[in-house]
Formats: C-alpha cells, structure tokens, sequence
C-alpha cells in the first residue's frame, strides 16, 4: 500500500494540532478509461470518493498499466495492487459462482438484482464466496449497468446450426451455454477484442452496450448485431479492496467508500439507460449494422442449455449451489411482486 503523511487539513490542525495521515490507495480498472459507462464508471467512482474524503484516496489506472485485466483478483488478493475495479465474472475461470455476483443468464434485471444484493443474502454470499476460496479481498457493490446486446456475428445466424464451429469472445455463464451450443468461446479483455475479430482469430463477439461496443469498432467487421442479451440481463461491478488495506482503514473511510459505491451504482445504470437507444440508432442508419432479435425457438433453446449448465454447475459445487438456491428462493418472492406492480 503506497501511503503518505500530507498537509492536514487547516481545520483539523487548528483543533487539534496534528496531521492526518490520507491513506492512498492504487486503483486497477478492468475497463479503460475511454470507454463509456464501463470506464467512466471507475473514474467517476474515484472522483466521487476522492471528492468526500479526507481519510482515504483513489488513484485509477487504465488495464494493464499495473496489472493485465484478468489478474487483478490475485493481485489485489496478495497485496501487489491495492484495489480493482472489476466485475466478479472475470474469475469464472478460478470461481464457478463468481458470475452469480456478475451477470445470471435468463437472470434478475438490474432493479431485482440489486435487490437481491443490497437488501437480501447476495452481498454477504459475494463476500463469503471470496471469502471459502482463500482470497484476502473486501468486495463492495460497485456498479450496475441494464441488458447488453446478445452478441456481433459476421454473418446471419438463422437457427443453431449457424452457431456450430464459430469462434467467440464471450463472457461468463453465458460462455458455458455457448459451448453447449457448439461455439468455442474464449474471454478477451476490451482492447484484444477488435484485432482478433479483425485477423480472423474469434469469428463473433459480445461485449456489452451498444454505445461501449460502438466505441471499440466491432460494428466495422461485424454487421449483424442481435438482441436480447440473455446472458446479461443486468451486470454488477465490484470494488475490490486487499483485506489487510482495508482492515487499516479508519471506520470513516469505509463508510465514504460504501456511499461513493452506491452513488455510482445510481449513474452508472443512469448512464446506461439514457444513451445506448442513440448508439443503436446511429449504428442502424450510418454504420450499416443490421440489428436482429432472437427467434423465440432460439431464446428457448439459449435457455434449455442454461438450465443444463446450472444443474451441472450446482451438482458439482455445494456453494454455487447454496448461492443458486437463495437466489432463485429471493426471485421466486420478486416474481410474485412483480405480478402485482409491472404491466405486462
């Protein structure tokens, strides 16, 4: 941890006479901080803390400049790095449940997953999850964005059979249900996915939004792009802080880090919601995209293998089990709510 004595503030030492020691903190990102909605969430997350605290502060870096994208749970886990900003699907590879605090295919939108996080079990199981595996993390809810699209295709796909042998980037549960569906899928950070698209490596992509995906230039090889994004119906985002770090943090410091998370859940899923209908539209009429929408018999099949793929996840590991069941226990209450509130 990189901390330092600076100036005190005039008023605490006119009180008291001594200097505050401001822990800083180094701050990896899994998103650069070009990109929008994903990026800017973890640059406004450092402004907003950096705005409301004299204990603590933020520095941000861009994926790569301390640690590769994928690593940054490990680093954070053994201290060479004191915190990320991340989203918890990134570990799929290390965790199986570590996508149920990220994206659940078929899963709660944003409004019921925050729900289930903020004012049911979920926080407490993303941290135990952490936690049962050996990692000395802290995770905070930190983000929260609404659907992403399903996905970039070169060319039409017109029923499964157009699925079989494709190469894809793709994220999380969802990758799994891919793979059910004959495509290989591999897991590309943000800025190795347009050269692989563009040298033929990955035949196909997702990414998220189309104004994040219009920024990376997918819509430059690929022209077919398809909704609904069943595999992320919502995406939580995580702040991720070493154990030790925080343990030395004063009591204030963790609640402003709490507040300044909660205040970027609220833009950032603001953000989100006001601007991707334009991007859309603008990759439409000027970047001769054609925007597609799953067949009902295609969305059922998507969801047959994700119901295969969470029996076989659940049979294999007691905890996804144990997350899965008080998942689907909180959504089953949500469900009979929403009969009650939302049109249909």
């Amino acid at each position: 941890m990189k901390t330092k004595i600076i100036a005190a503030l005039a008023a605490a030492t006119m009180l008291t006479g001594t200097a505050q020691a401001q822990t800083q903190l180094e701050m990896t990102s899994s998103f650069g901080k070009n990109l929008p909605i994903l990026g800017t969430a973890g640059t406004d997350f450092v402004e907003k803390i950096n705005g409301i605290s004299s204990d603590v502060e933020f520095e941000h870096f861009d994926p790569g400049k301390l640690v590769p994208t994928l690593e940054a749970l490990d680093a954070v886990s053994n201290g060479s790095v004191d915190a990320a900003y991340a989203t918890s699907g990134y570990w799929q590879g290390k965790i199986n449940s570590a996508s149920l605090f990220a994206a659940v295919p078929f899963g709660p939108e944003a409004g019921e997953f925050l729900g289930w996080i903020l004012y049911d079990d979920g926080a407490a199981l993303w941290q135990e999850m952490y936690d049962e595996n050996g990692y000395n993390v802290v995770a905070t809810p930190c983000g929260v964005i609404a659907p992403e699209t399903s996905g970039w295709f070169k060319n039409e796909i017109t029923g499964p059979a157009d699925l079989e042998g494709l190469n894809m980037r793709f994220f999380g549960l969802g990758a799994k249900v891919m793979q059910k569906m004959g495509v290989s899928t591999s897991l590309l950070g943000a800025s190795d996915i347009f050269p692989a698209l563009e040298r033929g490596a990955i035949d196909a992509t997702e990414f998220s939004m189309p104004r994040i995906d219009a920024r990376l230039g997918f819509h430059k090889i690929a022209k077919y792009n398809y909704f609904p994004g069943w595999h992320q119906p919502s995406t939580l985002f995580e702040l991720l802080i070493n154990k030790d770090v925080y343990e030395d943090l004063s009591d204030v410091a963790k609640k402003q880090i709490e507040v300044a998370c909660l205040a970027n859940i609220t833009t950032n899923l603001a953000e989100g919601e006001a601007t991707n209908f334009a991007a859309m539209v603008d990759n439409a009429e000027n970047n001769g995209v054609t925007i597609k929408t799953w067949s009902p018999e295609m969305l059922a099949m998507f969801e047959e293998n994700w119901n295969e793929v969470a029996a076989e996840l659940a049979e294999g590991d007691p905890f996804f089990q144990k997350v899965w069941n008080d998942l689907q226990e909180y959504r089953e209450g949500y469900a009979n709510w929403a009969k009650i509130y939302l049109p249909r």
